[in-house]
């Protein structure tokens, strides 16, 4: 294996670093979770919750998106909906995806949090 890089290609924290670019030996990696601080939530901004089942073989999800949080906190939220309703789900960006059909449980529970939350789709 003489010859060979034995620069890290792949990381389970990071994923792909072959994607990013070549940094400056100078400059400091920014922390890692390190975001700016959030705003207060832009006014008129509704947390709309759909149930769903397009793309989960026929497996009916709710789906709760346009939550105007940061993706950490985003991710606690995700956390505290899937232990009220019993369930495993996943937090995405700026949305939260939970197996099975809670809507009326998640919107109680957003409204009694603070966040303004509507029922949205069919």
């Amino acid at each position: 294996m003489a010859g060979r890089d034995s620069e890290l290609v792949w990381s389970s924290d990071d994923g792909d670093l072959r994607k990013e670019p070549k940094r400056d030996k100078g400059r400091k990696k920014p922390k890692r979770g390190a975001e700016p601080a959030p705003g207060p939530a832009p006014a008129g901004s509704t947390i709309k919750v759909k149930r769903e089942t397009a793309g989960r073989k026929g497996k009916t999800a709710t789906t709760v998106s346009e939550i105007p949080l940061p993706e950490a906190e985003t991710k606690a939220l995700a956390k505290r909906l899937k232990q009220h309703c019993g369930v495993g789900g996943t937090a995405r960006g700026s949305s939260i995806e939970l197996q099975g059909d809670h809507r009326d449980k998640v919107v109680a529970f957003l409204e009694k949090e603070g966040f303004p939350a509507v029922r949205a789709g069919g």
